[in-house]
């Protein structure tokens, strides 16, 4: 009897201590994984994010907004209701194809996307409400109202709303927000049953560019005008300000519309992304090292081998073979563009203090603007580079820039030698601005002046813009082709104004013209030319000086000035505000002194009394938003 106790109580002892391990087993160790496991069957979750934020130029003009669209959707719940509403679904929107849809819902027999991002009618949206088995979601849909402005910068968004390229990547964070997260118990069949939380979100940001809308839309126009009057391949252009870093403009032509993000062959960034050989714009980098290095003067005279100079067996030749200089000083060399005297003085420098200068203009390095894909360039950092190679580099080939990259660098020229990162966002406090010196003030003074010079008398002539000092350099860079050779030209001039309240850098240039010559003086100036000019005199500060420089009234020329929010304005009369955004309504009727009452969101759809009406005492303009529409 004492043994089978015994053997009882070890039996009972074994079990209950089996049970405690295995509760503490599955409690403890497995816990997390058992939990998971059951929420898996029974437990969904969905996120639920705020309105994006908008993204807006430095004064506020929308550049990215939502407009209201609708997603539906299903759950097989009564197999033979949904065969019958899905008949009556395709009567109120016809676009939808009733067989496909049945195929696509009745295969899964459970949770069905019916349509996404759909644009509805108040009536469409109200007879659809009335379907128990279709269930419609409001959704705030993605919308560019400026279409291709831009568009390259600020990139696009995918069908949930995240960032896939531009501006719309690299802050979607921002832009986002933190989503609600709503969990639901589903039953046996996968349908919702219970919803059991939601916690709390972020609330999206508005990003403010540096972009200045009117400008770009000026710089787009004049680009796109010069890349087709020369039948080219593609051209690029940006304008930035050497004091703060704010990019104002910023293209490349093809353009690129976000609206249409099925078409992405032009959405790509080349000014940021794609290096090229600059050609003739660098020799002003060479030549700066050479003045801040003491190796040279303004007025150092170099003999020029009259367009004929033997390196490594090699023959180095101008760029224009009518030109056979020989004594030509540091200044002419800019001036007159002599690939001869920039090697002599390249020569003369060695490529390691070359190469320091050009380290400190920041070549072969990013820039670090926020835009997503940016390209380092290429630039040999191997201090025995061959003569005939120094001699290449030393005028723009054999070493390659994005136009991001010439911007930033000959910003340095026109602040007084500080090398300052371009930004694509607007600065709040210019105080806070972190500059650089990489030459001294006075280095930076002289090839001002040296820039000038090539304007004033040399290849940049056609730059130059009446009551204004203008300096910068042209460039007529050969280019690479696919196979490693070279194959057609990219001509290009970069810029800026001496001496005006408000600074400003342009860089534009024309890759591979078929027509009408392939010079920088004959494609590239006029674009920038047109740029300054709508620039410079679309400021009061700078008609100021122009009419105390002149001393006359009649100082401006009269030019024609492209605003993308602007409209012709006749007094007397009801102006049309039709497809303009509430920013740019208001401030024409504001300008007017209008009353006006306004209604919905989008883009003025309607406008009553209509335009051209005149203008009576006490009228009241009333406006009706609605959400755009693009082909």
């Amino acid at each position: 009897m004492k043994n089978k106790l015994l053997f009882s109580f070890s039996l009972m002892s074994f079990l209950f201590v089996a049970v405690i391990a295995k509760a503490f087993y599955v409690q403890i160790v497995t816990s997390k994984k058992l939990m998971a496991y059951s929420d898996s069957q029974t437990m969904r979750s969905t996120k639920i994010y705020p309105k994006r934020g908008y993204i807006l130029d430095r004064n506020q003009h929308p550049l990215a907004i939502n407009i209201q669209k609708y997603d539906l959707f299903t759950f097989v719940k009564n197999e033979k209701l949904l065969d019958k509403e899905l008949k009556v679904l395709e009567r109120i929107i016809p676009e939808l194809n009733y067989k496909y849809i049945r195929e696509q819902v009745f295969k899964r027999k459970k949770f069905t996307w019916i349509k996404r991002k759909a644009t509805l009618s108040k009536a469409q949206l109200a007879a659809i409400k009335n379907l128990k088995t279709i269930v419609v979601e409001t959704k705030s849909s993605r919308f560019y109202p400026n279409h291709g402005l831009l568009g390259q910068t600020l990139g696009f968004v995918g069908v949930d709303n995240t960032g896939l390229a531009g501006i719309e990547y690299q802050f979607n964070k921002m832009l986002q927000g933190e989503p609600e997260i709503h969990k639901y118990i589903r039953d046996a069949k996968g349908r919702p049953i219970k919803f059991k939380s939601a916690d709390f979100h972020k609330r999206a940001q508005d990003v403010v560019l540096s972009v200045d809308k009117e400008i770009q839309a000026q710089v787009e126009q004049y680009l796109k005008e010069g890349v087709e009057r020369h039948e080219a391949l593609r051209g690029g252009a940006g304008v930035m300000d050497p004091e703060t870093g704010e990019i104002l403009a910023i293209a490349n032509y093809p353009s690129f519309d976000p609206n249409n993000r099925k078409n992405r062959k032009n959405s790509k960034l080349a000014f940021v992304s794609d290096p090229f050989e600059p050609g003739s714009v660098f020799k002003t980098l060479t030549i700066a090292s050479a003045l801040e290095n003491n190796l040279v003067t303004e007025s150092t005279n170099y003999y020029c081998e009259k367009g004929k100079y033997r390196v490594d067996n090699h023959i180095i030749r101008e760029s224009d073979s009518d030109h056979g200089f020989e004594w030509l000083s540091v200044t002419d060399i800019l001036k007159h563009s002599s690939n001869i005297g920039t090697t002599k003085i390249a020569f003369d420098l060695g490529y390691p203090t070359l190469y320091e200068t050009l380290r400190k203009f920041r070549i072969g390095q990013k820039s670090k603007i926020e835009i997503p894909g940016e390209s380092r360039g290429i630039l040999d950092d191997d201090e025995k580079v061959k003569p005939l190679r120094l001699s290449n580099i030393s005028f723009g080939q054999g070493v390659a820039t994005t136009g991001i990259q010439m911007l930033a660098a000959y910003s340095a020229f026109a602040n007084g030698g500080y090398y300052v990162k371009p930004t694509i966002l607007k600065v709040q406090d210019k105080e806070n601005v972190q500059k650089k010196r990489i030459i001294s003030s006075e280095t930076a003074s002289k090839v001002s002046k040296m820039l000038t010079e090539a304007v004033e008398s040399g290849t940049g002539s056609k730059a130059r813009v009446k009551h204004f000092t203008i300096a910068g350099k042209t460039s007529t860079a050969q280019r690479v082709d696919s196979a490693g050779g070279y194959k057609g030209y990219i001509p290009g001039f970069l810029g800026f104004p001496v001496g005006v309240d408000k600074k400003f850098v342009v860089f534009v240039y024309v890759e591979d013209p078929k027509v009408k010559g392939y010079y920088g003086s004959e494609v590239a100036v006029p674009i920038f030319q047109k740029i300054a000019k709508s620039i410079l005199y679309k400021d009061k500060n700078f008609r100021h000086i122009a009419r105390k420089s002149s001393g006359g009234s009649d100082a401006l020329d009269n030019i024609k000035v492209r605003y993308s929010a602007r409209r012709k304005i006749q007094k007397g009369v009801v102006p049309n505000l039709l497809g303009l955004d509430k920013t740019s309504a208001f401030k024409i009727l504001d300008g007017l002194r209008i009353d006006y009452k306004h209604s919905g969101f989008g883009i003025v759809g309607k406008q009553y009394p209509p335009a051209g009406t005149p203008l009576q005492q006490d009228m009241r303009v009333n406006l009706k938003f609605v959400a755009p529409s693009y082909e």
